[in-house]
């Protein structure tokens, strides 16, 4: 029995550790799909600090750190993708301009699961 409570509780310990930080491409979706539903069921707002990720469970919370000026924003996962190749997330159009990348349109970046 004590076993089996060890093993469980190991389990619990692995699926609560947030997944670990790792550098990406970062690209940003607006104006297009304003208003238009996301996969969490909420309406995307391009002005909210959202963002689309492939396999991040929604609602989870993640820190984006643009890697070439320093500039970072906490953003809520609402949708899925990108579904474009070599990118690693999609955030709204109002995290792109806090992250002083709308104009580039992609960024090297940092992803930080927070929550």
């Amino acid at each position: 029995m004590a076993i089996l409570l060890v093993g469980a509780a190991a389990v619990a310990a692995e699926q609560e550790a947030p997944p670990a930080a790792r550098v990406g491409r970062a690209s940003w979706y607006g104006a297009a799909f304003h208003r238009r539903p996301t996969a969490s069921g909420e309406r995307f707002d391009l002005h909210r600090m959202t963002c689309a990720h492939r396999t991040l469970p929604l609602g989870s919370t993640v820190r984006v750190t643009n890697l070439v000026n320093g500039r970072s924003v906490l953003v809520t996962i609402t949708d899925r993708g990108p579904f474009r190749r070599h990118r690693d997330i999609d955030v709204s159009y109002g995290a792109a301009r806090v992250l002083g990348m709308v104009q580039r349109g992609v960024a090297r970046v940092l992803i930080e699961p927070v929550s």
